[in-house]
């Protein structure tokens, strides 16, 4: 009886220290209810009760990551506006890379060029 009972007593122990340690590494985002410091409050003053609500009831479930390729999310989609506005954004970077090409054709000056030494 007395090797049960000291079973069940580590069991709560570990079951504790997991549910504050969980709590506590939780983002506050991912806290249900009330504010992260008061579940850690909690589960801290109730250990084993404190644990359980804090499993049931305190921890937010993560939600499922949808991974989408970006001509598959309306938000990217959005953000590029029409045909017309791409080409027009094309049109100018290609503009600038040229004038930047032709601005590197040109050597540079340096001292041994101006005459000085």
């Amino acid at each position: 009886m007395a090797r049960l009972l000291l079973i069940l007593v580590l069991v709560a122990v570990a079951f504790w220290v997991y549910s504050i340690v969980d709590c506590a590494v939780q983002s506050p985002t991912r806290h249900r209810g009330v504010p992260k410091p008061v579940w850690l409050v909690i589960v801290i003053l109730f250990p084993v009760l404190g644990g359980i609500l804090w499993f049931v009831v305190g921890r937010a479930r993560a939600r499922a990551m949808i991974v989408r390729a970006p001509d598959d999310d309306p938000e990217f989609l959005s953000r590029l506006g029409t045909k017309a506005e791409q080409a027009e954004r094309i049109r100018r970077l290609e503009e600038e890379l040229a004038r930047l090409d032709s601005e590197d054709d040109d050597p540079p000056v340096g001292p041994a060029d101006r005459g000085g030494r």
